[in-house]
C-alpha cells in the first residue's frame, strides 16, 4: 500500500471490480483483493471488527505483583505508588510473600503478620479489597489490603516509613 494510504490500481476494470466488492460488502471485499492485485486486504477490514479487547498480563514476581495491586488499587480510589510499595515490602518480607513473623506481640497474642507486606489476618479482613484473593498470602491481596489500611490509617503507602 502506498504511502498515502491509497491503493493503487492497475486498471479501471480492476478498480471498478473493487469499488463493486467494496459496495457489496467488505468481507466479500477483503476475501477477493488478494486475487485482484491488493498488496494487502487489512485495509479494507473495519477496526472495529478486528479490534480485541487487551488484558494485561503481570509476572508472576514481585515486579508483577504491584502493578497489579496498583491497577486494583487505582479501580478503587487507593493512593500509593511503586516505590511506596516496594521500600515497604523491602523493609517488611524482603519480598517473600510466604513470609510469616512468629516472634513478634501479634504473633505472642495468636495473629502473626503474614505475607509481603506482613498483615495480621484481622486488619487483611477489614481492609481486604474485592477483586483479589481472600488469602493474606496472595501477594496481590496481601499488597492491596495493606495499601488501603495504610491509606485509612496513613493517607497512603507512601507515608509510611517503619513498622506500621
Amino acid at each position: 500500500m502506498p504511502a498515502n494510504g491509497q491503493l493503487r490500481t492497475r486498471t479501471p476494470r480492476i478498480a471498478r471490480m473493487a469499488r463493486k466488492l467494496t459496495v457489496a460488502g467488505t468481507g466479500a471485499a477483503v476475501l477477493a483483493l488478494p486475487l485482484i492485485g491488493a498488496s494487502t486486504a487489512s485495509a479494507a477490514t473495519p477496526t472495529a471488527v478486528t479490534a480485541k479487547t487487551a488484558t494485561t498480563a503481570y509476572s508472576d514476581n514481585l515486579d508483577g505483583w504491584i502493578r497489579e495491586s496498583l491497577a486494583i488499587m487505582a479501580k478503587h480510589g487507593i493512593p500509593g505508588s511503586y516505590n511506596g510499595i516496594y521500600r515497604n515490602v523491602m523493609r517488611e518480607s524482603s519480598g517473600n510473600p510466604a513470609a510469616i513473623n512468629n516472634w513478634d506481640s501479634n504473633a505472642a497474642k495468636g495473629t502473626p503478620s503474614k505475607g509481603l507486606l506482613q498483615v495480621i489476618d484481622p486488619t487483611f479482613a477489614a481492609y481486604h479489597v474485592p477483586g483479589t484473593a481472600y488469602d493474606p498470602f496472595d501477594p496481590v491481596a496481601n499488597i492491596t489490603a495493606a495499601c488501603n489500611y495504610a491509606a485509612d490509617r496513613y493517607g497512603s503507602i507512601d507515608n509510611v516509613f517503619g513498622a506500621y
